[in-house]
């Protein structure tokens, strides 16, 4: 078995110019950088096989930036084909977006956005550098690749909280309820809901410590680089007005202020039913960041989500300080390296006749929404981009229904990699953790990460993959305006996955 070879890369690509960005339900066109946006990658070869894992903080990957990404590369590094560069995103809500035009994901094409007095600048372009600098990444990568060895381990961390909370009741029949396309979809299940509620009962699930991590060595066994992989999407800061890689700045700035200027590829676990902000037990949160961390000169709004992020660095930090101390003790120079890609095709979730009829008069109703040019331009932008996100939603739950007997199936471009004794296993979707952990406990490998958001050829990427019991208790994440595919999709992804994973351990142990 020959030496492994490793490379490294790393861009920035951060825009000073106001490009909306992603992940809510209005446009939010930047106002400078917070902090930098960085694309990693990574190149892992010995000779027989070859992996490219690139990491990007963006919300997601969509309008065939995967395909330009390979082509280019492919053509700058001809030892590459294309389907070995896996591309996925940190899910980071303050990142410029790259879906077209002005950008959006939730407006539908059949609207204009007045936007009077307020500057957005094109996400065509951003799209376009930002490929260029994925692309300079990883020819920089593949070209610099060196002998080296890799070690592994895992850890705990607690940065991610189940974000779905779970009533005695049923929310959509309490007086006054407002049912539409963006969160009034609640059942027994409200994202984000209010736990001081009488009616509270639990947590859809619990979070997930675990925190999966490879560090990799240069010849002399000197560290230089990490995948850090944790089950929890980069939005701590998701309503921010700039531009930011949210809580994986602060996590790479503590890591290198210790260990040097070392290359960190975050990888985001399954996580579509959590996130970093805790729900309860507010008052507390805020007495202890008082006497930890005492005043900071910043908005009065943004101290907490400062302080989370500052919390979330050092918890990364001391899992990465107790894996790193005994993982580095066996370093493997010479690990088996296989990368399986396959297309695998999953049952689409199916718009009923009900959810038709209810798409259809929500959109009459949003139909006589008239924008607003009373407020001030920020305040017009906000309300007349949210009118337009409810038509879109609205407009493709119809599309859904009037063109679903044309395919059942949605593929989706799966990948799993082995470096000896740990695997990698890819998805398309925001996928809930019970999928992760079901991988992770029938896996024969030592360690697997799971990895979702994966890049998918063409325009679209994923959605959120519910669980049984999410899809019973609705909820945003588990409606027909946010799933594409349905619980048993999720177990085929289980399947599949432990298949191949079985397979590549068989043949390791021949």
């Amino acid at each position: 078995m020959n030496r492994i070879r490793i490379g490294w890369a790393q861009r920035d690509v951060s825009t000073e110019k106001p490009v909306n960005m992603s992940g809510q339900f209005y446009m939010r066109p930047s106002k400078g950088i917070l902090d930098p946006l960085t694309v990693t990658a990574l190149v892992l070869e010995n000779g027989e096989d070859l992996a490219v894992f690139v990491s990007g903080d963006m919300i997601d990957c969509r309008n065939r930036i995967l395909d330009d990404l390979r082509d280019e590369a492919c053509r700058r590094c001809p030892g590459i084909a294309p389907e070995k560069i896996i591309l996925h995103a940190t899910h980071t809500h303050t990142a410029a977006t790259h879906v077209g035009g002005i950008g959006s994901i939730s407006f539908s094409g059949e609207d204009t956005l007045p936007h009077d007095g307020i500057e957005i600048a094109s996400s065509d372009e951003y799209r376009d550098f930002l490929v260029s600098q994925m692309v300079e990444a990883v020819a920089e990568a593949y070209e610099s690749r060196s002998e080296g060895g890799i070690s592994y381990g895992y850890g705990f961390a607690v940065v991610s909280f189940n974000r779905r909370v779970v009533y005695f009741d049923d929310l959509s029949l309490r007086e006054g309820t407002v049912r539409d396309s963006t969160h009034g979809v609640d059942g027994h299940v409200r994202m984000y809901g209010k736990t001081n509620d009488p009616g509270f009962s639990h947590y859809e699930t619990g979070g997930n410590p675990f925190c999966n991590l490879m560090f990799t060595f240069d010849g002399q066994n000197q560290l230089t680089g990490a995948i850090v992989n944790v089950p929890c999407p980069s939005q701590n800061s998701e309503h921010e007005k700039m531009i930011s890689a949210d809580y994986w700045h602060d996590v790479r700035t503590a890591i290198r202020e210790k260990y040097g200027d070392i290359f960190i590829l975050p990888q985001c676990a399954a996580a579509g039913d959590l996130s970093p902000r805790q729900l309860h037990y507010l008052a507390a949160r805020e007495r202890r960041y008082r006497l930890k961390y005492g005043d900071v000169e910043t908005r009065a709004e943004r101290k907490t989500e400062i302080f989370n992020r500052k919390e979330i660095a050092e918890r990364i930090l001391a899992c990465f300080d107790d894996v790193y101390a005994w993982a580095k003790k066996e370093i493997e120079t010479h690990p088996r390296l296989s990368h399986r890609v396959q297309s695998v095709q999953l049952p689409k979730r199916l718009v009923t006749k009900e959810d038709y009829e209810f798409a259809k008069k929500g959109l009459e109703k949003e139909l006589e929404s008239r924008f607003s040019f009373d407020g001030t331009p920020e305040e017009n932008l906000k309300f007349n981009s949210t009118v337009l996100s409810k038509r879109g939603r609205y407009r493709r739950i119809i599309a859904r229904y009037e063109s679903q007997g044309e395919s059942r199936f949605l593929p989706m471009e799966m990948h799993v990699v082995q470096v000896g004794d740990i695997a990698f296993a890819t998805n398309r979707f925001e996928l809930f953790m019970d999928y992760e952990q079901r991988i992770q406990a029938r896996s024969p490998f030592v360690q697997t990460f799971v990895v979702q958001l994966a890049a998918q050829p063409g325009i679209d990427n994923g959605s959120y993959l519910p669980t049984e019991r999410g899809l019973w208790g609705r909820g945003f994440g588990a409606s027909v305006f946010d799933n594409q595919v349905t619980p048993e999709a999720g177990q085929i992804i289980v399947d599949e996955t432990v298949k191949t994973l079985t397979e590549l351990m068989a043949e390791t142990e021949k």
